[in-house]
């Protein structure tokens, strides 16, 4: 099934992640004022959900987990553990922009953990968890979690799934402006990823680092209702604990860590964008621009430079690496940079998801194609290798050009 209003070239959505800002919509929900993200353009959330999976997405999904659903599980802990969802990734929100948003404040974030396919949210006192998982052909799925079990939650879509999540069903991280409650300002609030400049990422969160003098959102409100876009955030930088700022003993770990939350910014848009250009493909829409696009992400095309070096303060900067192969000479896509960049082989880790796997021939071949021509000099053959030893799927011509 075509649908085109769904589908607004992405040549017209790209730069939303960077610079545009996403309107706020007040809604009642459960006799309380929730601020939820409106997704812009409008017309994406014309036609149904359903209506824009593929056309074989009667098959059930087929994520991690959905594999879980049938197993009574025993709350948090053991649910991060079945899910193979690491503690350390631990990434603490206080913005009031999900469907918890009456339970979520300063005192009480939100908590995301994750991994490649999969993220939960978990609120302190809340109605339940949030679960969100990257399926190969329908992408992000969503469930809830409450009492040990595992339910479907389609309604999700309503915010996840529009121009922030580039136009399909997907995860996305926000930085706005929150006043002393958590509330977002109705102006600033932006989709951020690896490309959007430091000084306006994390409005919103809670960021545990060090990181010189370079000046971000994170850990601070706008306490003057007469000006709600400016952010006190004298002494808000380089926080090592958050013990001051709310009971971490509610939580699992007591950060929330720089490099795991910078992280995860990457992946949500880059499994936005693999999913975006499988749906079309698979519906017959030209994906020629999308392409390139998602070649130029997936390369670190336009990434925001780092003036100064950053440091987490959880184990997730070591952990996260080990959880990725690693070629003959013991390097991986995984490994991180932290001096200039990200990561240290600017091509994105999210090449061995199964997401990725699953793209149609006609779509993964040029894509393979355009990365390939694509690669810069400055780590062109270090890519190339590790590549080599660790994708056993590539195609024939990269393996010419590491010899």
């Amino acid at each position: 099934m075509r649908t085109g209003a769904s589908f607004a070239r992405l040549d017209k959505l790209k730069h939303v992640p960077r610079t545009a800002e996403i309107p706020l919509v007040e809604r009642q929900h459960g006799g309380s004022l929730v601020l939820f993200f409106f997704l812009l353009p409008a017309a994406l959330l014309a036609q149904p959900y359903l209506s824009t999976l593929p056309l074989d997405s009667s098959a059930p999904p087929d994520n991690p987990v959905e594999r879980l659903s049938k197993v009574k599980l025993s709350g948090l802990p053991d649910l991060l553990a079945r899910l193979d969802i690491p503690i350390d990734s631990q990434a603490l929100v206080f913005s009031k922009t999900s469907f918890q948003a009456s339970k979520i404040g300063p005192r009480n974030p939100r908590a995301i953990y994750f991994n490649d396919e999969v993220a939960v949210g978990f609120v302190p006192g809340g109605d339940g968890m949030e679960v969100a998982a990257t399926d190969p052909r329908q992408g992000a799925v969503f469930y809830s979690f409450r009492e040990g079990t595992l339910t479907r939650r389609d309604a999700c879509v309503h915010c996840h799934h529009g121009a922030s999540t580039m136009g399909v069903p997907g995860m996305f991280v926000g930085s706005v402006f929150p006043d002393a409650s958590g509330a977002p300002a109705r102006a600033g609030a932006i989709v951020t990823d690896h490309r959007t400049p430091f000084a306006d990422r994390w409005g919103g969160w809670y960021v545990t680092a060090a990181h010189g003098e370079q000046r971000d959102r994170a850990n601070a409100l706008a306490a003057d209702p007469a000006e709600p876009l400016t952010l006190a955030t004298e002494g808000r930088q380089n926080l090592r604990t958050l013990t001051r700022e709310f009971d971490t003993s509610r939580y699992l770990a007591p950060t929330s860590d720089i490099v795991a939350l910078m992280t995860f910014e990457h992946q949500t848009q880059m499994a936005n964008l693999i999913t975006r250009i499988a749906w079309e493909s698979r519906q017959g829409i030209p994906i020629d621009a999308d392409l390139r696009t998602t070649a130029d992400y997936m390369l670190f095309e336009g990434e925001a430079p780092l003036p100064e070096p950053i440091e987490g303060v959880s184990s997730f900067t070591e952990t996260f690496p080990q959880r990725g192969p690693r070629d003959r000479k013991g390097r991986s896509l995984r490994d991180f940079d932290l001096r200039t960049r990200l990561f240290r082989y600017p091509l994105s880790y999210m090449i061995y998801s199964r997401a990725f796997d699953a793209l149609p021939d006609s779509v993964k071949e040029p894509l393979y194609r355009r990365l390939y021509a694509s690669l810069t000099a400055a780590g062109r053959r270090d890519i190339i290798e590790i590549l080599c030893d660790t994708k056993s799927s590539l195609p024939a011509y990269w393996r010419e050009g590491a010899e």
